[in-house]
């Protein structure tokens, strides 16, 4: 149990680690006054596949990580916010974790969690959008100083950016988890293979 406890604390530790760097190395895709990180969410999304603590754990870890590097408050906020669609995705996972694997096998072309990954990605939009909405406000940013309008930077920049961005990244993660499920223990999957070998098994008589 504690050698279990120690290597989710590793793990953890490490995902927010480079929750953390790689927002600062990887490249940006900039549509002013937006800019994406490639594979900035990789981290969290992959702590998915644990559990939802280490959802959590990521999740805040990074959003500390933002604030002491001194990056601005609203990104600092936006981290935060992906405790919303983390611990839900999180739960979602460790009930169902069948939907990571097609007729019990890893492919990335997996409709089942595909769909899940665009669910996941409305949500992940749409709670970032309303944060960074909610930031502006309290700051008295009038609509009319951002750069676009309005409407352009917070529901397709934000919006529809920030989806794309989403299913990009969460696309990265189910490859790699699912790649390193192949040599290493991932929560989710080593269920959804027991669950595969449950109902395959044969049946015997009464």
């Amino acid at each position: 149990m504690k050698k279990n406890s120690v290597r989710q604390l590793t793990i953890s530790a490490l995902l927010i680690g480079l929750g953390i760097i790689i927002p600062m190395v990887m490249p940006k895709i900039v549509i002013g006054p937006a800019s994406f990180t490639l594979a900035s969410h990789v981290p969290l999304f992959i702590a998915m596949f644990f559990s939802p603590g280490m959802a959590v754990a990521v999740a805040l870890g990074t959003t500390f990580g933002f604030l002491v590097t001194g990056l601005p408050v609203v990104i600092a906020l936006r981290a935060f916010s992906h405790l919303i669609f983390a611990v839900i995705g999180a739960m979602y996972l460790q009930r169902h974790p069948g939907l990571v694997l097609q007729n019990g096998k890893f492919t990335l072309f997996n409709l089942r969690f595909q769909t899940f990954n665009f669910l996941i990605g409305v949500l992940h939009a749409v709670v970032e959008m309303l944060v960074v909405m909610a930031f502006n406000f309290v700051g008295n940013v009038p609509a009319s100083s951002i750069e676009g309008g309005a409407f352009y930077f917070f529901f397709v920049l934000l919006g529809v950016g920030g989806l794309i961005h989403s299913l990009v990244d969460y696309s990265i993660a189910y490859f790699v988890a699912g790649t390193l499920s192949k040599h290493f223990e991932l929560p989710v999957f080593v269920k959804a293979k027991q669950e595969k070998t449950i109902s395959g098994a044969p049946r015997t008589a009464a």
